[in-house]
C-alpha cells in the first residue's frame, strides 16, 4: 500500500516535472518508477517462492510426522509379533479343534446313551411281555386275570400277591424258587 501510494506521488512528480519543460527530471523521476515497479514485481515473485517454501515445508513435515508414525506403527507390529508367536498360535489352534472333536465325540456318546436310555422304555415294555407269559406259563389262570386288569391296578394287587407269594413261598419253598429261576432266566 506505501508502494503504491509513492508510485502515484512518483507518477504526478513525473506529469508535474513535464509540464515545466524538466525533462532530465522527468527521466529520472521515471526510471525510479520503473525500479520500483521492478521492485514490486520482484517482491511479488518472492512472496509465491516463500509461500511455495512454506507449503514444501509443511509437505516435509508431514512426511516427517507420518514416517515417525509408521516407525512406531512398525514397533507395535514388532511388539504383537513377539506377542504371538506363530508356532504355538498355530498348536494352540490345533489343541483346541482336537478338544472340539472330543467334545463332539463325546457328544454324540451322550446323544447315543440318552437315545438308548430312551429306547430302553421299549425293551422294559418287551420284559414286561415276557415276565406276563412266563407267568402265565407257570401260574395259569391267576395271571391271565392280572393281565387283563389294567397296569394301575395290577401294581397294588402285585404288593398283595408279593405279600400272599411270601406266604406261600414259606408253603412252597420249592415252587417259588423254581419260578424265581425262571424269571432269572428269562430276565437274562
Amino acid at each position: 500500500m506505501n508502494i503504491q501510494r509513492e508510485e502515484k506521488l512518483a507518477q504526478k512528480q513525473v506529469r508535474d516535472a513535464a509540464k515545466r519543460n524538466d525533462m532530465s527530471s522527468a527521466k529520472t523521476i521515471a526510471r525510479e518508477l520503473v525500479r520500483t515497479r521492478k521492485a514490486v514485481t520482484q517482491m511479488y515473485t518472492q512472496k509465491a517462492h516463500i509461500i511455495s517454501m512454506s507449503t514444501q515445508l509443511s509437505e516435509q513435515l508431514a512426511i516427517v510426522k507420518m514416517a515417525g508414525t509408521l516407525q512406531k506403527s512398525t514397533e507395535v507390529m514388532k511388539l504383537v509379533n513377539d506377542l504371538i508367536k506363530a508356532p504355538q498360535l498355530n498348536q494352540t489352534v490345533q489343541q483346541m479343534s482336537r478338544e472340539m472333536m472330543k467334545a463332539g465325540v463325546i457328544e454324540e456318546m451322550m446323544d447315543d446313551a440318552v437315545e438308548s436310555a430312551i429306547d430302553s422304555d421299549d425293551i422294559e415294555e418287551e420284559t414286561d411281555a415276557e415276565v406276563d407269559k412266563v407267568l402265565q406259563e407257570v401260574a395259569g389262570e391267576t395271571v391271565a386275570q392280572m393281565a387283563a386288569m389294567p397296569k394301575a391296578q395290577r401294581r397294588p394287587q402285585s404288593a398283595q400277591a408279593a405279600a400272599a407269594g411270601e406266604e406261600e413261598a414259606e408253603e412252597e419253598p420249592d415252587s417259588l424258587q423254581e419260578l424265581q429261576a425262571r424269571l432269572d432266566a428269562v430276565r437274562s
